[in-house]
């Protein structure tokens, strides 16, 4: 693992680091902040998922959860959106494919395959790789993101109910697999057949009898994107009746901005620590 940059922050440490990833064939980045507990103590992770166009930088820049980490005492690792490199397949000319568009999904169609396992790199590569350097309570895990990235943290807490306590979203593509900033990329990810898309949708995984607890999604009525592309109401009928908890809250004049995520931040910080201990 490679040291890129460390700074003090509210008693703490954030760090920007760099390793080769054997999932996504490359080098990857990805921050983490250390809050001052830690030199004491293992404390609780929650794992931030950013959106499309972002890499780990959008929300430790512009997300403010450093102050709310190190007064609750929580790890809070930020990665990447997806592979990158020379020589890794892209679409310069789309915002909603290829770098920065992972959609958190391992891909199995050509040029993409070989590199876009985004799934894996979460769900494996990367939590070993931060229980190996970092002081993280890996039994006590929360994840969350926003928009692709909320796509992204619902879908890994349904697949995987046993690793997570907490999950939360800011604006998430609920549907992505009839959305339309998403049907493109999961066609060229993953194929004409739907059925596949199925295990990287949120609404269709609850359909077919995945569980989790509860969810917190906070969603701004002023988001461009909200009839189209995200559309929480599709979540909120699918959870109906499932004995999943859900706490959506939907708030006049708020954007699809940092301005919106940043605002809320410290709920969002709350709620994963009163559920992670």
């Amino acid at each position: 693992m490679k040291v890129i940059s460390q700074n003090t922050a509210f008693g703490g440490m954030q760090g920007v680091f760099a390793h080769d990833s054997k999932a996504c064939k490359g080098e990857m980045t990805f921050a983490v902040y250390v809050p001052p507990q830690a030199t004491r103590e293992p404390r609780p992770v929650v794992w931030y998922l950013s959106g499309l166009t972002c890499t780990h930088a959008n929300v430790m820049e512009k997300g403010e959860y450093r102050r709310m980490a190190a007064e609750l005492g929580l790890i809070v690792v930020c990665p990447d959106t997806s592979p990158r490199g020379a020589d890794v397949a892209d679409e310069l000319a789309n915002w909603q494919m290829g770098k920065g568009a992972g959609f958190y999904l391992d891909a199995t169609q050509e040029p993409w395959a070989e590199h876009y396992r985004m799934y894996s790199y979460i769900t494996e590569e990367l939590p070993a790789l931060v229980r190996e350097h970092f002081r993280v309570d890996m039994d006590r895990q929360g994840i969350f993101g926003h928009s692709m990235g909320g796509h992204g943290a619902m879908t890994v807490a349904l697949k995987n109910p046993e690793r997570f306590r907490s999950c939360s979203a800011f604006a998430p593509i609920v549907a992505p697999s009839s959305a339309d900033w998403s049907v493109g990329a999961f066609e060229k990810y993953l194929g004409v057949d739907k059925a596949a898309w199925r295990k990287y949708d949120a609404c269709a995984l609850v359909e077919d009898g995945a569980r989790f607890p509860e969810f917190l999604i906070d969603q701004g009525k002023a988001d461009g994107f909200l009839e189209n592309g995200l559309r929480p109401w599709l979540f909120e009928e699918a959870v109906k009746d499932t004995g999943i908890g859900l706490t959506l809250r939907m708030h006049e004049r708020y954007d699809h901005s940092y301005y919106f995520i940043s605002t809320f931040m410290d709920d969002h910080l709350k709620w994963h620590a009163e559920r992670l201990g």
